[in-house]
């Protein structure tokens, strides 16, 4: 057998299914495109989903690729397990071939026992091969095993399972088949082999390979008409097989990492044998966290950011047990960058970005750890000091809820101590607090979802790029979630046309308005959406007469609206190449609303963008619209768009044709006017933006008018949002800005330029003349106290003053507190006032009787219940408030006695 590195394994795999007429496709994101059924991608299929189902169409029909994955939680994963367990994962490879009803069960059989017994020279006497054995519905896989017996295989090492492990299925409805899994011996001992190892929990046999063979509609149980191929070789595995080791953390994939931490630690490999599972944890969760913020997840408390944020701490926890004190991760995270970055190369793209948000996120999470760890052993004590074994779910929810302490984590901890947590309770805390959050859902898309699947119309043909109008045909109608033949005035009604003009909701630009004009009624279009793949549905309201089936309509689009929403999201791609020119690479789209009268733009940035920043992305965009570049798509191939240029943005699906809309990047065909030529001139900057993007957009650059930035700000940790005017909109923001400074300067009686220097002036005197008010304030108020002076009393040989005063606010009362105690020299002064309707009591004792006779907190706390409250403080200085006003005068009567109580005089 050889012994080939993970990238040669990885590389000969691709190379071999390349040379059997295969087309290499890249890695998709970990987010999948258009699949709300999945969190994350888990396999090489995911991004063919629509493929083998039959709703997308690609120009080839064998593919192979090496695809990102991760698995947490769920029948996949446990995350607990990463780390303990020599082969669990979060994030792995996975390379696969696939046939898109090219060929089957033969050809697929055929090339993997090539693969494994000829290029990667696996031996023969080591492998297992499984089938499907049948079952009531299905027949038994014969022809698989007859053609691994023809391949090569010995008839004893082929075997028969059931549907648990040799059947596939992709949902309730949809493609499904039998599966033929490859499984390797790599026990010392090869007489010790036998059948009763595969499928069983035995280490020594490990499955390397699955083919799934798909030939049937799982509604009908029917024979597909073009069966399809989907196989799956997990990377890490087969590394841990052709290197020889038993753990895939002793892999070339996991070395490094591991040793990038002893290397920080100081520490060597005997210390990392004694304790393997945090090293091991912490390697595993790196890879993770460096992929998923690469394709634009950021940490967060919901979703796939909640699961990075708890990959992430996870990780930090578990370093944390094997020395580390000060942040660390950002190093092996930057190893896993260094390592994988030739593959990935989105990795070396956003390395800063990625790095730097690992280490805000730690240091946050090392401040929430302190606290939080500080509140759990009081809780630990409590608990165990009660003789119980659990921690209460009341707590459990307070940790995490008041201090951002994960539930994994209080169950980590708590499990040191012999501990378990009630999941119960905290889930039903959880849920009330769901429930009060919770605002009533909008179930409209899924439920149109349904219908329209059900309905299973072809494509509609989109003319909008190039038309605001034309004719089209009445493919179907829906009222009230029923597929109706006619829609009558005054009903909500959603049509499907043949062709259409109108734009449907996708990417962050708005759906079209407008109307639908039939021989024998009008709609009104309210809104556009696509609730099924390729299907653009218009949503509105009959307004006259009727509409039915088959008709031929006039559909025209809201052309106004329609061109205010191309200039917003024209700019949108120029605010978005500024961003990334003016604060880097990592300045990524994370978000986007284009409507007619405002544009939205999310983006990755982990501080606020300063006000110099924003002057000069506004700058840059303005200069480009004065230069009036030509706007310009074409369709293409997605890797060419990519070499190209084009940005593709993160968790964005796209197909092997893409439509790349360029705007600038001028070549010898322009020909701009002479002030546009000197724009571009003098701008600073190369013009060029090129994006992926299947939007509506203005012909030239020069036609959005007028860009101004209105707000910068916060939406989550490490995005930012800008929100921006164009065109008339924006022009009519600058006029309300000049109509205001015009008011104020009236006002302030200066001209607009001495404005600033106006209000500085004005500023100024306000508060020279608020220090002369304060001052004079003060001096009447010294005034005053100075004459409670005289109605200071004794208790034995301690002098005291207690007296209702009036104060505006606390602060005052304190104020006065000071003065009258360093006058008094030696005693105790006892204040107290009505600040809003509630009673305030101020006690406060000098130096030498401070903490040794007399306790100024025990004090209030005994004078407080009198005007109905609570309080407390310092030795020298406490507070008290209360809500009955009229029993202050009784509370101050009883200030002798509380002080001969406390000095036993």
């Amino acid at each position: 057998m050889k012994k080939l590195s993970s990238a040669a394994i990885r590389e000969q795999f691709l190379r071999f299914f390349e040379a059997h007429g295969h087309v290499r496709v890249p890695s998709s994101s970990l987010i999948p495109g258009n699949d709300p059924t999945l969190l994350f991608t888990n396999s090489g299929m995911v991004q063919f989903k629509d493929t083998f189902l039959g709703l997308e169409q690609r120009p080839y029909t064998r593919a192979t690729t090496a695809q990102k994955c991760l698995r947490v939680s769920g029948k996949h994963n446990d995350l607990e397990e990463v780390g303990p367990s020599p082969r669990h994962h979060t994030f792995f490879e996975m390379l696969g071939n696939f046939s898109f009803g090219d060929y089957f069960k033969a050809e697929a059989i055929q090339m993997a026992w090539e693969l494994l017994t000829k290029v990667f020279e696996l031996p023969v006497e080591r492998l297992w091969f499984t089938v499907f054995e049948g079952d009531d519905e299905v027949p038994p896989d014969d022809e698989a095993a007859q053609l691994w017996v023809a391949a090569g295989a010995d008839p004893d090492r082929v075997l028969r399972f059931g549907r648990k492990d040799n059947f596939w299925v992709m949902a309730d409805t949809g493609p499904c088949g039998p599966c033929s899994e490859i499984t390797i011996y790599v026990g010392d001992d090869l007489k010790a082999m036998s059948a009763q190892g595969v499928n069983s929990d035995d280490p020594n046999y490990i499955e390397i390979w699955n083919n799934v063979f798909m030939q049937y509609d799982r509604a009908t149980m029917q024979p597909l008409p073009r069966p399809s191929v989907d196989t799956g070789m997990g990377l890490e595995r087969m590394a841990m097989v052709m290197q020889g080791v038993h753990s895939t953390y002793d892999t070339d994939l996991f070395i490094p990492l591991i040793e990038r931490q002893l290397a920080l630690l100081g520490a060597d490999e005997s210390t990392y044998r004694a304790h393997v599972a945090p090293y091991r944890a912490v390697a595993d969760h790196s890879r993770a966290v460096a992929f998923l913020i690469a394709d634009g997840v950021l940490p967060g408390n919901t979703g796939r950011s909640y699961v990075l944020r708890r990959i992430l701490r996870r990780a930090v926890y578990q370093g944390r047990t094997i020395g580390f004190e000060k942040p660390f991760l950002s190093e092996i995270v930057a190893t896993v960058i260094e390592q994988m970055g030739g593959v990935y190369p989105e990795l070396r793209e956003r390395a800063d970005f990625i790095l730097e948000t690992v280490d805000l996120e730690e240091r946050q999470f090392l401040r929430t750890l302190s606290g939080g760890v500080s509140i759990l052993n009081s809780v630990i004590e409590r608990v165990r000091a009660s003789g119980r074994t659990v921690i209460p779910g009341d707590d459990a929810f307070t940790l995490k809820d008041t201090y951002g302490f994960p539930l994994d984590l209080t169950q980590k901890i708590a499990a040191e101590y012999g501990l378990t947590v009630d999941e119960e309770g905290y889930e039903r805390r959880m849920e009330e607090q769901r429930a009060r959050g919770r605002r009533a859902a909008q179930f409209r898309r899924a439920a149109d979802a349904e219908v329209w699947a059900d309905i299973d119309l072809p494509p509609t043909r989109f003319t909008g790029y190039t038309a605001v109008s034309g004719s089209g045909t009445v493919q179907a109608l829906v009222v009230a979630g029923d597929q109706v033949a006619e829609a009558i005035a005054g009903q909500q009604v959603q049509i499907a046309l043949d062709s259409t003009p109108f734009y449907a909701e996708s990417g962050g630009q708005i759906g079209d308005t407008g109307v639908l004009a039939g021989p024998r009624g009008r709609v009104r279009v309210e809104d556009v959406q696509r609730p099924v793949p390729g299907v653009i549905v218009h949503y509105g309201v009959v307004e006259e007469g009727t509409i039915a089936i088959h008709e031929t309509v006039e559909a025209q689009v809201d052309s106004v609206r329609r061109a205010a929403i191309m200039r917003s999201h024209t700019a949108t791609h120029l605010l978005h190449r500024a961003l990334r020119d003016v604060l880097g690479e990592h300045a990524a789209q994370a978000g986007s609303l284009v409507a007619p009268d405002r544009l939205r733009f999310d983006f990755t940035h982990t501080r606020p963008v300063t006000p110099e920043q924003l002057r000069e992305i506004e700058r840059r965009v303005n200069a480009w619209i004065r230069a009036d570049t030509p706007v310009a798509w074409q369709e293409l191939q997605y890797q060419a768009a990519i070499e190209a240029g084009a940005i593709a943005l993160f968790g964005e699906k796209y197909g092997d044709v893409v439509r790349m809309v360029t705007i600038g990047c001028v070549n010898g065909s322009d020909a701009p006017s002479p002030a546009a030529l000197a724009e571009r001139q003098q701008a600073g900057f190369t013009m060029c933006s090129r994006e992926l993007c299947g939007g509506t957009h203005v012909g030239r650059s020069g036609e959005i008018g007028l860009f101004r930035i209105i707000s910068e700000s916060s939406v989550a940790a490490g995005v930012r949002r800008i929100e921006a005017l164009t065109g008339a909109e924006a022009e009519q923001w600058v006029d309300a800005q000049i109509a205001t400074l015009q008011e104020i300067a009236a006002r302030v009686g200066a001209p607009q330029p001495q404005l600033v220097e106006r209000i500085e002036a004005l500023i100024a005197e306000l508060k020279q003349r608020q220090r002369a008010l304060d001052e004079l304030t003060a001096r009447l108020a010294r005034g005053n106290l100075e004459g409670l002076l005289a109605n200071v009393q004794s208790v034995g040989d301690i002098r005291f003053l207690a007296s209702q005063v009036e104060a505006p606010d606390a602060a005052r009362l304190r104020e006065m507190g000071d003065w009258l105690r360093d006058k008094l020299g030696s005693g105790v002064v006892v204040l107290a006032t009505a600040i809003d309707g509630k009673a305030q009591i101020l006690a406060m004792a000098t130096p030498d009787l401070a903490g040794k006779r007399i306790h100024a907190g025990n004090l209030v706390k005994t004078l407080a219940p009198i005007v109905g409250g609570s309080g407390g403080g310092r030795p020298d200085m406490a507070q008290a408030g209360g809500r009955d006003v009229a029993n202050i005068p009784k509370a101050l009567e009883h200030v002798a006695a509380a002080i001969a109580a406390q000095a036993g005089v």
